[in-house]
């Protein structure tokens, strides 16, 4: 990556991703323990790509409260290919909502 062509910002929200942020068209969306997640990869550049998770609470039926973005869960964000970049959003979505529960064993 050069400083030529910067990275696309990384959207606050599912409901504000636009063709400009790189997320791809696919969004994993899931409920989880109580949390409701939607994860996405988005392309930095011609090769890499990285993961995004929202979150937010739900209670029943209905999805309840604001969405959250997760931050990175590790130091390389970047991924080969958008398929593993959304498999690990999927993996710290799940890890995420182990650690608020109280099972920090992270179990799959």
């Amino acid at each position: 990556m050069t400083g030529d062509n910067p990275a696309p910002a990384m959207p606050s929200a599912p409901s504000a991703i636009e063709a400009a942020d790189g997320v791809g068209e696919r969004l994993l969306t899931f409920s989880y323990l109580g949390w409701w997640f939607s994860c996405a990869a988005q392309q930095v550049d011609a090769q890499t790509f990285r993961p995004v998770v929202f979150c937010r609470a739900h209670g029943g039926v209905d999805v309840e409260g604001p969405e959250h973005r997760l931050p990175p869960d590790t130091d390389n964000v970047a991924y080969g290919s958008e398929a593993e970049a959304l498999r690990h959003a999927e993996q710290q979505a799940i890890r995420w909502a182990h650690d608020r529960t109280g099972d920090g064993q992270g179990r799959f």
